[in-house]
Parts: C-alpha cells; structure tokens; sequence
C-alpha cells in the first residue's frame, strides 16, 4: 500500500513533533510505502522549524496564513500515492484509526471514506455549534455525512483531479465528490483532546463555512442550469407583476394619481427585475459553458472505459 498523508498545520509546534511520530510509526507498522506531507500555513511560531527537522518529511511553506482550506488543497497536489489521506495538526485526530480508513475503503470500493467523530473530546460551545453547521448541511447537500468537518478522511488520488479547494470546502469536499457521482462512506474514529496549542475556530470561520455551504448547494442543485433557478425566480416575478400592474390601472381609471399609491412601483419592481433576473440566469449559463469548455472540469466524471473490441 502507498499512502500519502496530507497535515495542514498551523501554529502546531507542541504537537507537529510528537504527530510526525505517531504518523510514521502506524505507517512502519502497516508496512506502507509513504509520505508524510506538513503544510505549515503561515505559522508565526517554531512549527515550520521543528518539521524541517523531521525524517521522513516533505514540508510546504506558505508564505502567509491562508488558511486550513489552501494548505490542504497545497498537500493534496503535491501528494504522489494513489491513497491519500488528509488530517488535522492538532493531534485530535488518532493515526491509529489510518488504516482502519484505508482498510474500509478499499473492501468497500469507496472513493472517499470520511471519519465520523462519534465521541467528541471539544468544549460544548464548539459541539453546539458543528451540530447546527451539519444539521443545516444535510438540509441543503444531504451528502450522507454525519461529520463533514472531520478532517481525517481517505481518498483515492483521482478524486482531485478536476477539484481545487478554496475558502472552507475542505468541510464539503465529500459533497462535492458526490455530486461527481464518486462513492462516499463514512467510518466511526477516535477523537482525542487537545493537549497543546489552542483551537483556530471562530465566528468568521464559521460564517465561512455557512457561504461555502451554500455555494455547494448551488452547485449540486443547479450548476449545470442555472437558468433554471435565475430564470424561474425572473418569470415568477413577471407573472407577480401581472395582477400589480391590473391594480395599477385600475386605480388610474378611478382618478388615484399615479404618486398617491404604492402599487405603481411595486409593479415596475417585479417586472424589472424579473427581466434582470432572467437575463443573469441566461447570462450564467454562458458563463458556465465557457468554464466547461476552457477548463479540464466537466458537469460529469467517467469512472472507467471498458472496450472488448
């Protein structure tokens, strides 16, 4: 088995020691063929220092903190095995249930097995709210996935092949293989507390989170239509303009001036941007052909091609 495992670390340098060591004594153990991958994000202290002095190592400096998102997305290019596997800094997440992960997804033929953090080792707030972030994720994406924000997953390399991660999608990143039509399971894992450091969480990460969530919704529901909703919501609001502008006329004939009443106004709002609304969902559309067209990315993904001629 080759396995790369991808490490966002950022301010870590209690734990990036003692985590390289745990990663590379299961990998021994399991008698891999590995890498480990440490993406420090931007640290202001000696992480980036202690990792480079680390063996096996391959260590990814980014020039300034862009967050967990853009260092995973940096590990998951440069990994070179057709397994990877993708984990926290923090050492919350146990090395020991890796091959527990790799294990399940290979015997299960799943593209992408992610942990599923049952017993939580956070302060109630931090609970609290990742189980509102992911009862709201599966009313809008259902992906089938109790705890998107797990970090330790498994993949197989060519999920990413047409996939670049930005702002919090790393969260989402088995939505997004989903609607690609890859396979996606889920496997109960260890979570331990936090023993060094202090946790990157907050409000703006959050709120993050929720805008990417929707950007995900969008792009399963409607990315290979979006003149579907834009242009639905515009001759909505055309139809609603109808009976306003009835109203409108018939307060004129009654001699109402065109000022003494609301409905004028009302009438010219929906049937304009009802117009507006239908030209951006057609506008969308050809914005959405041209990035089909000139990027590797495409609204479906084959698994295979098998050709007995």
């Amino acid at each position: 088995m080759e396995v790369s495992i991808v490490i966002p670390a950022f301010n870590e340098e209690g734990n990036v020691r003692e985590l390289h060591t745990e990663v590379k004594d299961v990998c021994l153990a399991q008698g891999y063929t590995y890498e480990i991958i440490i993406v420090d994000d931007g640290s202001s202290d000696r992480t980036a220092e202690i990792a480079s002095t680390l063996q096996p190592i391959k260590l990814i400096k980014l020039r300034k903190n862009f967050g967990q998102t853009a260092a995973m997305d940096a590990g998951i290019k440069a990994a070179q095995y057709d397994v990877i596997v993708t984990m926290d800094g923090d050492r919350q997440n146990d090395p020991n249930d890796i091959p527990n992960l790799i294990n399940y997804l290979i015997k299960e033929d799943y593209d992408v097995v992610s942990g599923w953090r049952k017993d939580r080792k956070d302060p109630f707030l931090k609970k609290f709210v990742s189980r509102g972030a992911n009862l709201l994720r599966k009313i809008l994406i259902n992906d089938g996935i109790h705890d998107s924000g797990c970090s330790l997953k498994a993949y197989r390399k060519e999920c990413f092949k047409h996939i670049t991660l930005y702002g919090e999608m790393h969260r989402f990143i088995p939505a997004l293989l989903k609607i690609k039509g890859y396979r996606v399971g889920e496997l109960t894992v260890n979570h331990r507390p936090r023993t060094a450091g202090v946790t990157k969480y907050n409000w703006r990460r959050t709120m993050k989170g929720f805008i990417d969530m929707i950007s995900v919704w969008f792009w399963n529901k409607f990315a290979s239509r979006p003149l579907h909703l834009l242009g639905g919501l515009g001759g909505l609001l055309i139809i609603l303009s109808i009976p306003a502008a009835i109203i409108t006329v018939f307060n004129f004939l009654r001699g109402m001036g065109m000022s003494e009443s609301a409905w004028p106004l009302l009438t010219m709002f929906l049937f304009l941007g009802g117009i507006q609304m239908f030209i951006s969902g057609m506008l969308a559309d050809i914005i959405l052909k041209s990035y089909f067209e000139t990027t590797r990315d495409s609204s479906y993904d084959v698994k295979e091609v098998i050709d007995n001629s």
